[in-house]
């Protein structure tokens, strides 16, 4: 069974930095490309940033581009996203998520950007 399970989120003040956790258990994970997806209340889920399977490409949406970086430990099964000058627009439930055809996602970590 894929399971995905996310950490890392919590209240930030504006300029400040969070790093999101994504261990994955239940399939081979060095062999799938990864995203991060985030959905704010009442917006649809928005691509955040895609690393391909042995971490050696990347994409961002260009909202968090130079702001943030996705990476991963294939040795660890996990997949990051270091977050940096988080703005109150970033506040949102963030999920890690396979990038296949049928893609899979946890349940999400709440990232509030807030003073």
């Amino acid at each position: 069974e894929v399971q995905l399970v996310e950490s890392g989120g919590g209240l930030v003040q504006p300029g400040g930095s969070l790093r999101l956790s994504c261990a994955a258990s239940g399939f081979t994970f060095g062999s799938y490309d990864m995203s991060w997806v985030r959905q704010a209340p009442g917006k649809g889920p928005e691509r955040v940033s895609t690393i391909d399977s042995i971490g050696g490409m990347t994409y961002y949406a260009d909202s968090v581009k130079g702001r943030f970086t996705i990476s991963r430990d294939n040795s660890k099964n996990t997949l990051y996203l270091q977050m940096n000058s988080l703005k109150p627009e970033d506040a949102a439930v963030y999920y890690c998520a396979t990038a296949d055809g049928n893609p899979k996602r946890g349940q999400g970590t709440q990232v509030t950007v807030s003073s």
